[in-house]
């Protein structure tokens, strides 16, 4: 089995960046919101909830649940993103 890695989303200019992203079972994803603004990480599915990221703040989630996991904003619904989990 691999060593879990630590992979990295920025959200800047009402975007996650990268806009999808693939990891393995087990590898953390860390979200760092770079606006001015609060942003949440929501997946579609409800497998996770950041709940509200403040300016300049991070929030981190452990891999588990394999499959495709669509995810946006609650606060601002332009922003999509989609994690695959393998």
């Amino acid at each position: 089995m691999p060593v879990p890695r630590t992979h990295t989303v920025t959200i800047e200019g009402m975007q996650y960046q990268p806009q999808t992203l693939t990891v393995h079972r087990g590898d953390r994803v860390t979200w760092i919101n770079k606006d001015l603004l609060p942003h949440t990480v929501t997946a579609s599915d409800k497998t996770f909830d950041s709940r509200s990221i403040a300016a300049n703040a991070s929030w981190t989630y452990v891999a588990r649940k394999p499959g495709d996991h669509t995810y946006g904003c609650t606060f601002h619904p332009t922003m999509k993103g989609t994690l695959i989990i393998q």
